[in-house]
């Protein structure tokens, strides 16, 4: 078998000693190997395979890691990955203890910052060059950004404060979906070459010296000529925006030509003002099925490489938490017609993407702008509406003002639908949505429901659109719920209560310890009894339904039954459910009560298979009943 290139790659160094004819080749191998490894491990594929020939000029041109290369989100740098040391361990991609799916601080000195949200990399690139000058070093800083991350609020912001300060800074904005591609004709090709031509630079900065020193006039004819040049530049291409915020604008281009994209790069490289290079890709470029429905192959698991297939899917996609939510908003929307849905850029993960087709009216995309998706809903709920904003639990800390400014605080009938809360598994700590118990359970006005599984989610939905005092919010996990099995001759008790303001729900009567659970906890907490009592324990389980306000009756009345009280929450212990759960009830209880919380340190929680991380961490049920179990022990 002939040796490829990529075999002789290890680093950006060894990537520079081929000619550029060779650089189409080493694309085809890097998308191969691309493809190859996500359909086994799941990842990002569409954005990842448009952006080799990118990843490629950007390493072939600049001398990373002394010079700086931020990618913004992590989609589209599988084969900056590759090219930077990482090409062999590449089979261990989102696997416990192998490559992350993101770029990773920790993982590589080439990956600058550990990324996972959007729109970012322009303030952290700006912020490094504005440190490289005060310190008057001489490495270059590039931004890579995606167009969905560019309409973010903070890219924008970035943008601005570059163009004011004016730091040598090059931004690559990877477009692969925004309109103004289109605008790639011949005309526009060759103005483009006219203006990055080294020699049409070096004139241009001459005469504009020289002009400098000519009395009155000089400045007038400057002004006058960036005028023209501009003029023509915006009747034929689409940088006027840019232009206006202090930057140089070269493209579009096409990013998938590497001679292009090389040859372009090492003509702007060295410019000394803030500069934009549009790009245009092609999402799942050189994968016919990733071509054809490039939102399919975006974050997927593994499948089939001849037919595109998904292969051993987790769950039942009608069967998860997404699904019930997508289900129940249409069926209550039909009757009422105060109900409007927003997201932030994730209608299908979500499921608002059915909600959107048979009410288009009524469906808001924001794009990549959760800040603006809170404000928004705040507006529309003060005018009388029904807003459900549906975002990950990850991204919506991204609007953690909005939600205490504008919501809370307005005390308004907006309703937060919190997708993916607790651990996502292989997206890692980036994507993890460990956090909201601690950051939503402080907020004055607003009530916070966890559903054991979909039933009850639809049930706290359905009462959420009757509640009309105040902001409710709703976390639940990715996929379905605990398939739990009773493994005791007792069973458990499975209520079908309605749901009521800050009631809980005995799941399991017992005398010997309390397990109050919240959210999908809840059935794992019901098996870790089954478990315990096969050991002579008898365990009372509860699930709290409610983060806020909590049950105190039911809780307090179960705790001086059994004097051993555990919390159970797939969120972090500092500040989560169990926090809240003592602050409660430390009064209230005798002082020899013994009181263990459960959950997650307070770490980043790494990635990997979901299970897997729940067992490392002591939430499964196994484990749980093992906590349990040593505690009582502790005790005779």
């Amino acid at each position: 078998m002939a040796e490829r290139l990529l075999d002789s790659i290890n680093s950006p160094a060894d990537l520079k000693k081929l000619s550029i004819d060779k650089l189409p080749l080493v694309a085809e191998e890097i998308r191969s190997l691309i493809i190859n490894t996500v359909s086994c491990s799941g990842g990002h594929l569409a954005s990842s395979l448009g952006a080799v020939e990118l990843a490629i000029g950007v390493h072939y041109c600049f001398n990373a890691p002394d010079d700086i290369i931020i990618w913004d989100v992590g989609h589209q740098a599988y084969a900056h990955k590759i090219l930077t040391g990482r090409k062999d361990r590449f089979n261990t991609l989102r696997q416990i203890g192998g490559l992350s799916g993101f770029p990773n601080k920790y993982e590589s000195e080439y990956d600058v910052f550990t990324t996972g949200h959007g729109s970012a990399s322009i303030s952290t690139s700006l912020g490094m060059a504005a440190a490289r000058d005060l310190e008057q070093k001489h490495y270059r800083v590039v931004a890579v950004i995606g167009d969905a991350s560019l309409g973010g609020g903070m890219a924008l912001e970035a943008l601005n404060h570059a163009g004011h300060l004016h730091k040598k800074l090059l931004v690559i904005l990877n477009d692969n979906e925004m309109s103004i591609s289109k605008t790639t004709g011949a005309l526009s090709k060759y103005l483009n070459r006219v203006i990055t031509a080294p020699a049409y630079n070096k004139i241009r900065k001459d005469v504009e010296n020289l002009l400098k020193r000519v009395p009155r006039f000089g400045f007038r004819v400057i002004r006058s000529a960036r005028r023209l040049e501009e003029g023509l530049k915006n009747l034929l291409v689409p940088g006027m925006l840019f232009e206006e915020l202090g930057f140089r604008y070269f493209g579009p281009i096409d990013g998938n030509d590497i001679g292009a994209v090389v040859k372009t790069i090492k003509n702007i490289m060295d410019l000394n003002e803030p500069v934009l290079l549009h790009i245009v890709t092609k999402k799942g470029k050189g994968y016919g099925h990733a071509e054809s429905v490039p939102e399919k192959f975006h974050g997927i698991s593994s499948f089939n490489v001849e037919t595109g297939e998904k292969l051993g899917a987790r769950e039942s996609k009608e069967d998860s938490f997404t699904a019930a939510f997508k289900n129940k908003i249409i069926d209550l929307a039909g009757d009422n017609k105060k109900i409007v849905a927003i997201t932030a850029a994730m209608p299908e993960g979500t499921g608002l993407d059915k909600f959107a087709n048979i009410f288009p009216d009524r469906f808001f995309d924001v794009g990549m702008a959760e800040q603006h998706a809170a404000g928004f809903a705040a507006g529309m709920a003060r005018a009388g509406l029904k807003p459900v904003v549906a975002i990950y639990s990850t991204f919506l800390q991204r609007s953690y003002d909005q939600i205490i400014h504008d919501v809370c605080l307005q005390n308004l009938n907006v309703t937060f639908m919190l997708d993916r809360s607790g651990l996502v598994g292989e997206d890692g700590p980036t994507h993890h949505g460990v956090f909201d118990i601690s950051y939503l359970r402080n907020l004055p006005n607003i009530v916070f429901m966890a559903p054991k599984h979909e039933e009850e989610l639809k049930d706290m939905f359905e009462w959420a659109m009757s509640y009309d005092i105040g902001p409710v919010a709703i976390r639940y996990p990715r996929g379905a719920s605990y398939k739990y099995r009773s493994n005791d001759s007792t069973g458990a008790v499975e209520p079908r209560t309605p749901i009521n303001l800050g009631k809980g729900e005995l799941l399991r009567q017992g005398k010997d310890a309390t397990i109050l659970s919240i959210g999908y906890m809840s059935g794992v907490a019901l098996e870790a009894a089954s478990f315990l009592m096969k050991e002579k324990i008898d365990a009372e389980v509860i699930n709290a339904r409610f983060v806020k306000p909590l049950d105190t009756e039911l809780i307090v009345k179960s705790v001086l039954k059994t004097g051993l009280l555990f919390t159970v929450e797939e969120g972090v212990v500092e500040g989560g459910f169990g926090s809240g759960v003592l602050e409660l009830i430390i009064d209230k209880v005798p002082k020899n009560t013994i009181i263990k919380n459960i959950g997650f340190p307070g770490k980043f929680i790494e990635h990997g298979d979901r299970s897997l991380l729940l067992d490392r961490y002591g939430l499964s049920s196994k484990k749980i009943a093992e906590a349990v179990k040593k505690e009582k022990l502790c005790r005779k």
